[in-house]
Parts: structure tokens; C-alpha cells; sequence
């Protein structure tokens, strides 16, 4: 399965825009979001462009492929205008053998891991600082960086994922980063 990742998405419609040319370039059957969707919160700026309500179209216009968790900034009322799940704490995805525990990471995270340890990969968001390092024997952190509020002289970005491959590319979809498990 070939999936596309991001997260911190923050309600910038500029942003969600260059995402979703990503996705026409990229053509990935799922589209895997690690939530806060469309609201800033209180320790962010307001993002370029920010704008809820096209957002909220945007994000519409893909309900099929996406599979999302909740993040920090995500409220109940965002499900009552977005077509797809957004409640979910945390999932399991698994392909070719590999367990990727999806989750925000404001709970869930390097200094909090999750009860069940039989994942290889744990990935959030939240940070906005894209990351790829080992946590234990042969499990890996995995952070996509945020689509349009990036921290750590970051890029805006985003990964992809296929046969058991991570790419970490910028919104021009230059990869700068990947890994093989």
C-alpha cells in the first residue's frame, strides 16, 4: 500500500492546497493525517492563509482516502463538518510485516510509549520537527514534520510510505530524508 503522511495541517488552506498537489503527483491509495486539522492553538501563530472553512472543503474533497487521528488542537466539533473520522486517539497500521502505531503525539510519544510495544514504528506529529530515529531494538520514531506551521528550520512536509520505504520530502516533493526497514 502506498501511503502519503502528514500532519499539523493548522487550517492553512495555502498549505493544504500544495499538500493535495502532492497527492495528485504522488497518486497514494491512503492518505494518513496525525491531526490538528484546522485550528492553530494557543502556541502557534496563525498559519498563512488560514482559513477553516476551505480547509474544511479541501479536506472533504479527499474524505475516501483519508484515515486520521485526533490531535491536541482537534475538538468534537471538527467532526460535525468534516466527512471522515477524526476522533480516534491512536491506530495500528500494518503492511508487509511492519506495525506503524499512528497516533498526535501529545500523549503518546518517545517519553510516553504506548502500552503495547509489539509495533515497529511509533509516528506522530505534533512536534513539527520532522524525525527518523531508533527508540529500541529495531523500532523506530518516526515524525512526517508539519504541512504548514514547521519547526526547527524545517521544511513544510510531508512522507511517504511503500513496501516497508519512508521518504520525508518537502512540498516541492524533493526528498531529504528516507529510510528502508
Amino acid at each position: 500500500m502506498k501511503m502519503l503522511i502528514a500532519s499539523d495541517l493548522h487550517g492553512s488552506s495555502k498549505y493544504i492546497k500544495k499538500l493535495w498537489d502532492r497527492v495528485q503527483v504522488e497518486k497514494p491509495d491512503r492518505i494518513i493525517l496525525l491531526g490538528d486539522l484546522l485550528y492553530h492553538g494557543p502556541r502557534n501563530g496563525l498559519p498563512e492563509e488560514y482559513d477553516t472553512q476551505v480547509a474544511i472543503d479541501l479536506l472533504n474533497s479527499k474524505s475516501d482516502m483519508i484515515t486520521c487521528v485526533r490531535g491536541n488542537c482537534d475538538s468534537e466539533v471538527d467532526q460535525m463538518v468534516l466527512d471522515f473520522l477524526v476522533e480516534a486517539p491512536h491506530m495500528i497500521l500494518s503492511d508487509n510485516g511492519l506495525n506503524i502505531f499512528i497516533t498526535h503525539g501529545h500523549y503518546y510519544n518517545t517519553g510516553h510509549l504506548p502500552p503495547m510495544m509489539s509495533i515497529d514504528v511509533l509516528m506522530h506529529g505534533h512536534t513539527h520537527i520532522p524525525v527518523c530515529e531508533e527508540i529500541g531494538d529495531n523500532k523506530y520514531y518516526m515524525n512526517p514534520g508539519s504541512v504548514s506551521i514547521p519547526k526547527g528550520n524545517s521544511d513544510h512536509s510531508y512522507m511517504m510510505y511503500e513496501n516497508r520505504k519512508f521518504e520525508w520530502k518537502n512540498l516541492d516533493g524533493v526528498t531529504y530524508m528516507e529510510k528502508q526497514l
